[in-house]
């Protein structure tokens, strides 16, 4: 999508000033609102690494077109350009957590991301000791709904070392809180979220069984079709010590399913309008 003259100027200036959080959120809005936005499709062969590496055999990742990152405040400043032209596709950050807690480098790397060129949704890390409605409402009033930004998403996983939340409740609870997460914020921002999780989260909730929806599997040590059988997935996180260049330490990285073609398609069909 290009952006006409007015459109560039206001980016500039929106880029330029600085800004709160909730300043960020208001200029995203109304960036949304002028129907402007743009998203890069570009794919760079990925020139990564990683600290602790696992031997796929036939099944690598390395055998897919598109690949990206999920990133939080343990990953610092990052130099997104240098990522981007080091094969990072796409960008998974998180923003928020049970009902009260922003990751304190969303907003600064949410900017980062989007001046940088590389398509970026959020997540929101779920805790079962608040209503989905209140985890609902705290992920839309920290996450601008901005054009071109990807389909956001739910991270559902148990929790056995948080300080505050180990509760697990029953499989039908558990996707009753999913759906009603996923509808709240598909009518906020246009898109209904892709839903993360782990392999025993997935065995015991049966959260593969939502309809309508996208997800994205961890399986750090098999490919997706032996951890999860006959599930469908849209992303695939296949390590958590990947070495990729413009950011310092470890970090996640996830291949997108399809290829080239299919991704392009999937960005004109999913982003944020």
């Amino acid at each position: 999508m290009r952006l006409g003259v007015a459109g560039v100027l206001m980016s500039i200036v929106l880029v330029a000033c600085a800004a709160t959080p909730h300043r960020d959120v208001a200029r995203s809005a109304a960036l949304a609102a002028t129907g402007q936005g743009q998203i890069n499709a570009t794919i760079n062969p990925p020139r990564f690494g990683d600290s602790d590496p696992y031997d796929w055999g036939r099944r690598r990742p390395g055998s897919y077109a598109v690949h990206g990152i999920d990133v939080s405040r343990w990953q610092g400043d990052i130099d997104w350009r240098t990522a981007r032209r080091a094969g990072v596709s796409f960008a998974f950050l998180k923003a928020t957590e049970g009902g009260d807690h922003v990751d304190p480098k969303f907003h600064s790397q949410w900017r980062a991301a989007r001046r940088s060129g590389v398509p970026r949704g959020a997540y929101h890390y779920f805790y079962f000791c608040r209503p989905a409605a209140e985890q609902a409402r705290w992920f839309i009033r920290n996450v601008p709904k901005e054009a071109s930004a990807l389909p956001h998403v739910l991270d559902m996983e148990w929790t056995p070392r948080s300080k505050t939340c180990r509760h697990r409740p029953s499989p039908r609870k558990v996707r009753a809180e999913a759906r009603e997460f996923l509808n709240i914020l598909e009518r906020h921002y246009g898109q209904r979220p892709v839903v993360y999780t782990t392999p025993d989260f997935f065995k015991d909730t049966g959260i593969g069984t939502l309809n309508r929806t996208e997800f994205w599997l961890r399986s750090v040590a098999g490919h997706p079709s032996k951890t999860y059988p006959g599930q469908n997935w849209a992303f695939w996180q296949y390590t958590g010590t990947g070495r990729v260049p413009g950011i310092a330490g470890d970090v996640d990285i996830n291949v997108f399913r399809g290829g080239a073609s299919a991704w392009r398609q999937w960005l004109s069909r999913r982003t944020t309008r």
